[in-house]
């Protein structure tokens, strides 16, 4: 039997739904700036036919027109594709590495809080030097023993992340093996595994997704600093930190080559974090101010 819901009822809701339409424009803003990026990501072909890397000496350092949006490059190539074919880069480094941290830190959190005693301290100590160093810098030095490219890239970012998900899943482990109702499961003779599985586990890695999406704009960054280095993808890929590097020397007489990518970075960075910020607020159950 179902209940339906009164006019009022409706009406308030319309009216909540409208409010927070109106009230919060950067949420629809950055959705929407947010699929465009997804649309370049996997199918950049629909928001541009140019071929990135194509080099035309002949069309060098144009400025932004109707046949070049975003200008021309040092080489001739258009930034607008480089720009949208960057994304591609930019955005699987990013969740490529934030997944790395989060399964990674996710499971030695488990095993923190699950086995307790000597295994817990040697992982608590592990975690504790991993986090003495800044992200950026341990990320730097990994990178430097192993050398740079797209998957030495990932994963030394993906390891500097991991203590940031391992201790919330360690700590969150350890208060739901502690709540009542597990205590209670125990009781009844329920089998670890099955205990561990159906009560603990969905539980305590309840965050690591608003974690993750809250990390992701981190990573992008720190992922664009390395490339500028030149630690991650190498020329003539269109990756936006590699692009900053590029127009570094440029920004003088061509200011649009290294806006452009420094734009994208900016503008993907901040969306990535409001939508990361609402998340949290409703996962907290909070009105946001």
């Amino acid at each position: 039997m179902s209940v339906s819901s009164s006019p009022e009822q409706e009406t308030d809701q319309r009216q909540q739904r409208l409010y927070w339409r109106v009230a919060n424009p950067g949420l629809t803003l950055s959705a929407i700036f947010l699929l465009l990026v997804a649309i370049a990501t996997i199918w950049p072909q629909v928001l541009t036919a140019a071929n990135p890397i194509a080099a035309d000496p002949l069309q060098a350092q144009l400025p932004p027109s109707a046949q070049h949006w975003f200008g021309t490059d040092h080489l001739g190539r258009d930034v607008f594709s480089r720009v949208v074919y960057g994304a591609r880069y930019s955005i699987l480094i990013g969740v490529s590495a934030v997944a790395i941290a989060a399964i990674v830190g996710a499971f030695l959190g488990l095993l923190s809080g699950l086995a307790r005693g000597l295994v817990d301290e040697a992982i608590s100590r592990f975690l504790d030097v991993i986090s003495s160093f800044p992200d950026l810098l341990l990320a730097l030095v990994l990178i430097s023993f192993t050398g740079p490219g797209t998957v030495n890239l990932i994963v030394a970012l993906g390891l500097a992340s991991v203590p940031r998900f391992a201790r919330v899943v360690r700590a969150q482990t350890f208060v739901i093996a502690k709540s009542g109702y597990v205590e209670q499961a125990r009781t009844f003779g329920l089998r670890r595994s099955v205990l561990v599985a159906r009560h603990i586990l969905p539980h305590a890695l309840a965050q690591v997704p608003i974690l993750a999406t809250i990390g992701l704009g981190t990573t992008i960054i720190q992922a664009a600093g390395l490339s500028f280095l030149g630690m991650g993808p190498q020329p003539p890929a269109p990756e936006w930190g590699a692009m900053l590097a590029e127009a570094r020397n440029y920004l003088r007489v061509a200011w649009w080559i290294g806006v452009w990518p420094g734009l994208a970075i900016t503008l993907t960075v901040i969306s990535i974090s409001v939508l990361g910020r609402r998340w949290q607020l409703a996962f907290e159950g909070r009105r946001p101010s």
